[in-house]
């Protein structure tokens, strides 16, 4: 993909330079920021047409249309002053530097799936730069490659590539509404990872609109950014518009399963075994384990059902059902699988079944942007790296029957995840890690109030894990988002790097550091800053 010349950001840059003192002390100015993007449109790609303020017919279908957590769409929350759903990257750029120029916070959304809203929602008048009109695929068989702008979402990733080939594919998740933008740079992980390693493992090129408006390409940005923004989160270096990635091959065939226990048919024996077994298998075999309590066969006094945990095991197998059979005969008797639990398909018909479409539905539904559930939500995430005692299952059990709502998700590692080097990417949880915790609760109910408690309990089965996962640091998945580990405050100074290095060093543990130099080489004044953006050194 060319990189467009655009002389009037020189322009914008030199003003942007003139005026840095003056807006680093002055107050936020919405309304000339609105006149500096319309007086540098270029002619030829107007902006106006891509600005919605609140007294526009559509400003709240548009910032409500990419509102993945209903937490963060109530009356008391903060709205944009602005939303800009970029039609051009010479949008992307003139919002780059007018809002520096006059002094506002620019958030930045691709589909909206952040757990804790930090895309969407600010403490401080900001806008929002909405990059959904910017979702290009371009993908290249011969060359085994596709430029995927930062807009699309996987599902349309995944469409456009079977529309070109049966036999290639792309490691990420297995949510098809998840914008590319954050997914990529935050890591991106999917039932592939064993196989391939993660999306960022797959990523060869990208383009960049960095801080001061240009756009930049992997080799005029430098490698250290192009590292920095394939597992650091692109949102704290620039924004990301698109990125280059290599497909990967795939049968025309795979297997599939779900299948579930619960405790009265010895779920607890088969989970101990599947620790042992999981990262262990054959790399083109994995296999999730989600865990959550459901109405027993039996009755209490009271004569309502009594609760029982079940375990789920799903599979995504990169082959025909009867060499999986044989690997799971030899490898996980204990789970009993047979081959009526097992459906050979497409490896883009298996999207939709590890997303719990109905069988048959066509590989269409990829091209939708709408979730199929829409709820309040609450995530949590940990590593494990040795298996829990038997006894240990037991008590986490018996807790998760106590809060009930709360869910458990185990995504087991090895394969090619040993493979890859913890400093290669950003993303450091590599080798010695047999699998990732994802602790997952959604409710209905409107309000404070249930909002609370529904994250106090997801708060708590955190806390019951303590003694099973990661220590010093207890390590979590930077896309998997949570402001409980810690929120930086601070624009700069050595306030804003200490609260930094709080969430940052669970996230990315000893590339942190390398994280933090980048940022202060690329963007010295912090201005591509959120609730946990990577901080700059302090002077």
């Amino acid at each position: 993909m060319a990189i467009p010349r655009l002389p009037h950001i020189f322009q914008l840059s030199v003003l942007l330079v003139l005026s840095t003192s003056w807006a680093t002390s002055a107050s936020a100015d919405p309304e000339n920021f609105v006149h500096c993007l319309l007086n540098h449109s270029q002619p030829s790609h107007p902006i106006a047409p891509a600005i919605y303020s609140p007294n526009n017919a559509s400003y709240s279908s548009v910032l409500e249309s990419y509102i993945r957590n209903l937490r963060f769409n109530t009356s008391t929350t903060r709205k944009p002053f602005l939303i800009l759903t970029a039609l051009h990257e010479s949008h992307v750029q003139i919002s780059v530097v007018c809002a520096q120029i006059h002094n506002l916070q620019m958030k930045i959304r691709s589909g909206g799936h952040d757990y804790e809203g930090v895309s969407y929602v600010a403490e401080v008048p900001f806008f929002i730069l909405d990059m959904f009109n910017l979702r290009s695929i371009h993908v290249d068989i011969k060359s085994e490659t596709a430029w995927v702008q930062a807009g699309a979402t996987l599902g349309e990733v995944y469409y456009r590539i079977a529309e070109k080939s049966k036999t290639h594919g792309f490691p990420a998740g297995v949510c098809p509404t998840v914008g590319v933008g954050g997914h990529f740079s935050g890591g991106g992980y999917g039932n592939m990872m064993r196989k391939y390693g993660l999306s960022v493992d797959n990523i060869v090129d990208a383009q960049l609109v960095n801080v001061h408006g240009e756009l930049l390409d992997r080799k005029s940005m430098g490698e250290d950014l192009f590292w920095a923004i394939t597992g650091g989160g692109g949102a704290s270096f620039g924004v990301v518009i698109a990125y280059k990635i290599n497909l990967v091959r795939v049968p025309e065939i795979v297997t599939v399963f779900r299948v579930s226990r619960t405790l009265e048919q010895n779920a607890t024996d088969i989970v101990y075994r599947w620790q042992y077994i999981a990262d262990k298998l054959d790399d083109d075999l994995f296999i999730r384990l989600t865990m959550d309590v459901v109405n027993g066969t039996s009755s209490n006094s009271s004569g309502e059902n009594n609760k029982t945990l079940r375990a789920s095991f799903i599979a995504m197998f990169l082959g025909d059902s009867e060499r999986l059979l044989s690997i799971m005969n030899k490898s996980f008797p204990e789970l009993g699988l047979k081959q009526s639990d097992c459906a050979e398909m497409s490896w883009a018909q298996s999207v939709l079944f590890w997303t719990s479409f109905p069988t048959g539905t066509s590989t269409e539904a990829l091209l939708s942007r709408t979730p199929q559930v829409l709820t309040r939500l609450k995530r949590k995430s940990d590593y494990v790296k040795k298996p829990i005692p038997k006894t240990g299952l037991k008590w986490i059990f018996q807790k998760m029957i106590e809060l009930e709502a709360p869910m458990l998700t185990f995504n087991p590692y090895g394969g090619k995840m040993s493979e890859i080097s913890a400093s290669a990417t950003p993303f450091p949880h590599r080798a010695g890690n047999l699998w990732k915790v994802q602790y997952a609760t959604n409710w209905d109910i409107l309000g404070t109030e249930a909002s609370d408690h529904y994250i106090e309990l997801t708060r708590k089965l955190h806390m019951y894990m303590t003694p099973f996962v990661s220590k010093n640091p207890r390590e979590a998945f930077y896309n998997y988002k949570d402001l409980d580990i810690g929120i930086n405050h601070n624009a700069n100074g050595m306030s804003s790097y200490l609260e930094g290095r709080v969430y940052g060093i669970k996230y990315f543990k000893h590339n942190f550091d390398r994280l933090v130099n980048v940022k202060t080489k690329v963007d010295p004044g912090n201005f591509f800053r959120n609730e946990q953006s990577i901080p700059t050194l302090p002077l």
